[in-house]
């Protein structure tokens, strides 16, 4: 039965593009590293390094240490000098990032269904890919009106050994949150990264409002829709509230 809802976050609970959040989004870090005195192109790049060294994580270390030592490295820094990046990249992602909102289409669903399918007692889970601090997660939640005690779960770089879409990222959830992958319904807009979930055993629901699909699969293939329409999926989905309670 199922009984837990895993949310992703960019392009589902979020309505807006991959590209347009990127565009916005590097413009206004190249600008805080600008103000640190370092070079802000060098930086960037060492971002995008440090994303991929987390997105190929093989679980030995957390994704926020894969991602700070690649950066240390690649700009030439010892540990008091990463300091002060640290801090100034939390303040940005609780603070400056919000300007990231402007390319937001907004919307009223995500914070309906969220906290509608909790009072129906399911465990909701926010499965958003590993790559950011938990600031900049809240901050990103914040934009319709949910936060972290919203979920049992929220995955962020400092809790996460892995990324999407490699399996484990979802088998390090389902062990957290004390689940089979058969108990779980994952609901994103990437087809590949949300998706792949499928390959363990759980439900899947393609929402359809800003898809990616750069493998171009036959979407056919997977329950899918708008955000509106993964409304009315949910809601039909039965009130188990009291249920596993009463079966234990």
């Amino acid at each position: 039965m199922i009984d837990t809802i895993m949310f992703d976050l960019d392009g589902t609970l979020l309505k807006f593009s991959q590209d347009a959040f990127l565009r916005v989004y590097l413009k206004e870090l190249h600008a805080v590293f600008s103000g640190l005195g370092l070079n802000a192109d060098l930086a960037v790049k060492a971002t995008w390094a440090g994303t991929y060294k987390m997105i190929s994580n093989d679980g030995g270390a957390l994704n926020a240490q894969r991602f700070w030592e690649t950066f240390t490295d690649l700009m030439k820094l010892d540990s008091n000098g990463i300091k002060p990046v640290e801090r100034a990249c939390d303040r940005f992602y609780q603070n400056r990032f919000n300007v990231i909102k402007s390319v937001m289409e907004p919307n009223e669903v995500s914070k309906r269904i969220v906290q509608a399918m909790a009072s129906k007692g399911y465990t909701v889970v926010l499965a958003t890919n590993p790559l950011f601090p938990a600031c900049a997660v809240t901050t990103r939640l914040g934009w319709v009106g949910l936060q972290p005690q919203d979920f049992s779960l929220v995955t962020h770089y400092m809790n996460s050994r892995y990324c999407k879409p490699n399996p484990e990222y979802y088998r390090e959830i389902f062990e957290k949150i004390n689940k089979k992958p058969e108990q779980c319904i994952m609901i994103g807009n990437n087809v590949d990264e949300d998706m792949s979930v499928g390959l363990l055993g759980a439900e899947t629901y393609l929402v359809t409002d800003y898809l990616e699909n750069e493998s171009n699969s036959d979407i056919s293939a997977y329950r899918h829709g708008s955000l509106t329409e993964l409304e009315a999926y949910l809601l039909s989905l039965p009130d188990i509230t009291g249920t596993l309670g009463a079966s234990v």
